[in-house]
């Protein structure tokens, strides 16, 4: 007997004919193939599969790039204070961490050595003051001698020349003293300028040569903010048009700062270049060697297209997006030039047109011409 042979419709369900095809199967107590399920399966074959794409649209933006560095409030000018001449330190009248005034006492020296210094010099003075004194009355007793029969001239000018001798005497003698009595105003150190002390370098009963380094004081009217920049943020750093910082003991509360410094050769134990920020307004609060986070802002030359990591299909070198026709809904791949990649993000230069479709997942499954179905994000589609 000759089973009739069945049609379905196309779209009727696969399941369901499988179904029927076992029931009629036991039913007729044998096995069985019919026409209408090699057709369905023909008919479910030739239907292309129509992948949802997620998309997001391009916009292309002029960027604000930021770089955020860890630096150290530091003195613009913190100088090592010593007495101009030799001597051992009798008194110490400051520690670190004292704050000092212009005129302040920091240390003494010894001054017995320089006091009779000046005694020398002023008894020499007395002395040469006292023979131009009388070379001066020789030479002008001398001059009411003229036209007499004891008058000679060669005497006049002898007297005449130990009388300006006598004289250059008087001011040598004068240098001296006021030299004397310098070195002995130079055996209390004084400070030059406010500031506070950062260090001290001698003890009392220390014996001290000229110069030596007594103890260090930060200026404080000039603050500046000290970071080591890595070599590959030099040009960031120096072409940033905006900088500002942030103590990390007053958080939330930025403060404006320029660049002033940036050295031309890294340091060799963090091999970073160290830069430095003078503080333009400082806060009240702020202290030296507080740590400071400070932030650069550099606008993009150009604009950029800022699209999710998941987008870019990676073309052997050549970096590509599934450009997304908006009529057709199929996809075709174009070759992108990205400015920069982050974490999750790349910013594209050129390639793709601004407003067009690009496929944000699913790249790597994706074929030439094959047709999607666009799932925009919810802000893009409200």
């Amino acid at each position: 007997m000759r089973l009739p042979t069945f049609r379905l419709p196309r779209k009727f369900p696969l399941k369901v004919v499988a179904f029927a095809t076992a029931v009629i199967a036991l039913a007729g107590g044998g096995f069985a193939v019919f026409s209408f399920t090699a057709n369905a399966s023909r008919v479910a074959a030739s239907e292309p599969v129509i992948r949802p794409a997620r998309v997001v649209e391009i916009a292309y933006r002029r960027q604000v790039q930021s770089l955020t560095l860890a630096g150290t409030v530091v003195p613009r000018i913190e100088s090592t204070l010593g007495f101009r001449v030799a001597g051992k330190i009798v008194r110490r009248a400051v520690d670190v961490g004292a704050a000092v005034k212009p005129g302040d006492v920091i240390a003494e020296l010894d001054p017995t050595d320089y006091r009779l210094a000046v005694d020398n010099a002023r008894a020499a003075l007395v002395s040469a003051e006292a023979d131009y004194a009388r070379a001066k009355a020789d030479h002008e007793r001398y001059l009411n001698l003229r036209g007499s029969t004891a008058f000679v001239p060669q005497t006049l000018d002898q007297r005449q020349s130990l009388a300006s001798t006598t004289l250059a005497r008087v001011d040598q003698a004068k240098s001296q003293l006021a030299t004397a009595e310098n070195n002995l105003d130079y055996t209390v150190l004084r400070a030059d300028a406010a500031g506070v002390v950062t260090a001290v370098q001698a003890e009392v009963g220390q014996v001290m040569a000229q110069g030596q380094g007594v103890v260090r004081v930060a200026r404080l009217d000039e603050l500046e903010i000290l970071v080591g920049v890595p070599e590959h943020r030099l040009k960031s750093v120096r072409e940033a048009s905006v900088a500002s910082f942030e103590l990390w003991s007053d958080p939330g509360r930025r403060h404006a700062a320029r660049l002033r410094e940036l050295s031309p050769s890294a340091d060799p134990a963090t091999r970073t270049y160290p830069a430095r920020f003078s503080v333009l307004e400082p806060p009240q609060f702020i202290g030296l060697g507080m740590t400071a986070t400070l932030s650069f802002d550099r606008r993009d030359p150009t604009p950029v297209a800022e699209v999710p990591l998941s987008s870019i299909f990676q073309r052997g070198t050549q970096p590509a997006v599934w450009v997304v026709d908006r009529t057709s809904g199929t996809v075709e791949l174009r070759a992108v030039t990205i400015a920069r990649w982050r974490d999750d993000t790349a910013a594209i230069a050129s390639g793709a047109k601004e407003g067009e479709l690009i496929a944000t997942a699913g790249v790597h499954k994706l074929e030439h011409g094959q047709k999607v179905k666009l799932q925009l994000p919810q802000h893009a589609a409200r």
